[in-house]
């Protein structure tokens, strides 16, 4: 070894001298970075750390090795990790921090293995630090800060394999232990797979359960609400072409995904078949509550009235707690001008859940029709108060008003 050692206390003091510019540096760059992917629905988590002298003074001697008579430049003095629930996550990040900021280098760690090698995936980005931190807080000893992207769980094998592997003297060298290692990160690695899979189909049907919802809305506006403002003007949705219900191998998922998107483009018959066989593969209790529920709401679009509180009866005899089977029904014994049996399930459902706006306008609704004005008023007032541009209830308010006056 013909090169000369580095002093180690000169370069500590070298490293103290920076030290607090570095840790100012990296609360900041944190909160640039959480701001930056705050809009993002899976809330990536976001950490820092600044290297510590003694992981400095090893990288700088493993690179003083490499190139002798060199100053060695330390380009992860200052790491961030940026750890992202799902798999689809580590690209959008990937974009927001190129977007934002100057990247010199890019590398896609363990991108390379095969299946049969165990090793961290991870996306490294080396970024300049902006002049306006450097120019706030002082030179901090580098010009550069590392910023890793990885999922929960890649970042979980990481912090093993870097005590199991990096940090330990001895590393793991026969092939039985290295194919246990490999199981283990192939496991990480299908797991985070199988994750983003349930997080699409999730993305699906959350999707259609919004549509099917706004359908339903707007059957209960047009049949409750053209009763009081404009009598006579209710419209009818009607079933369009057939869908091919699923295979004998569909699973209950697939099945209800499919019954919603029948139930969103007006299959209702299909729609209806596809619930009820999906009744027939569970005896699950809140499964059961969920399927009768919504068999209900196809039942009610197209004006199987009966066979809808049928349902929405079963729904709440498997979970009492279903504030909405409770509301639903109430909202099919007004369409059939049953209004006092309708404020008593109204008034169930606001005994479960009492912040229901919608709730209070319908029995409010239905006090009207009884000719209990201020009882009618009371509630819409209620509901006013939970939302207030509510534009049907401040219309209704008026309504009220108006005939309260006349009364008087």
């Amino acid at each position: 070894m013909d090169y000369q050692l580095p002093d180690r206390n000169l370069l500590r003091e070298d490293y103290e001298k920076t030290a607090s510019a570095r840790t100012h540096i990296i609360r900041e760059l944190i909160e640039t970075i959480e701001g930056v992917v705050h809009h993002l629905s899976s809330r990536p988590t976001v950490k820092g750390r600044t290297k510590d002298f003694d992981s400095y003074y090893k990288k700088y001697l493993e690179l003083l090795k490499i190139a002798p008579g060199t100053e060695p430049l330390i380009t992860d003095l200052i790491g961030l990790r940026v750890i992202c629930p799902f798999l689809e996550d580590l690209d959008a990040v990937e974009k927001l921090v190129r977007d934002h900021f100057a990247v010199t280098e890019l590398d896609r760690k363990g991108a390379h293995f095969s299946f049969k090698e165990f090793g961290y995936e991870s996306v490294h980005l080396l970024i300049e630090i902006p002049p306006a931190l450097l120019e706030e807080w002082g030179g901090c000893g580098c010009g550069t800060a590392e910023i890793q992207i990885r999922t929960i769980l890649q970042d979980a094998w990481a912090e093993v394999e870097h005590e199991l592997v990096y940090k330990a003297e001895f590393t793991p060298f026969d092939d039985p232990m290295k194919r246990k290692l490999a199981a283990v990160n192939a496991s990480l690695s299908l797991a985070d797979s199988i994750f983003q899979e349930i997080r699409v189909y999730q993305r699906q049907l959350n999707s259609e359960l919004g549509k099917r919802r706004d359908s339903f809305y707007r059957k209960i506006e047009e049949a409750t609400d053209g009763l009081l403002f404009n009598p006579g003007d209710v419209r009818e949705s009607f079933p369009a072409g057939p869908l091919p219900l699923p295979n004998d191998q569909a699973t209950m998922d697939d099945l209800l995904l499919n019954a919603l998107y029948a139930h969103n483009k007006n299959r209702f018959a299909e729609a209806i078949a596809l619930y009820s066989r999906i009744l027939t593969m569970t005896g699950d209790v809140s499964i059961c509550s969920l399927i009768y529920k919504h068999r209900g709401m196809a039942c009610f679009a197209q004006s199987g009235y009966t066979e809808a509180i049928e349902d929405f009866t079963k729904s709440l005899e498997f979970d009492p707690r279903s504030y909405k089977a409770a509301y639903y029904r109430g909202v099919v014994k007004s369409v059939l001008g049953r209004y006092q049996e309708a404020i008593e399930d109204f008034t169930l459902s606001l005994g479960i859940n009492p912040y229901q706006n919608f709730t209070l306008y319908r029995r409010g609704q239905a006090y009207y029709h009884l000719e209990d004005y201020p009882a009618a008023l009371a509630d819409c007032e209620a509901s006013l108060a939970l939302d207030p541009v509510s534009r049907p209830a401040a219309r209704f308010k008026t309504l009220l008003l108006n005939k309260l006056k006349m009364t008087g």
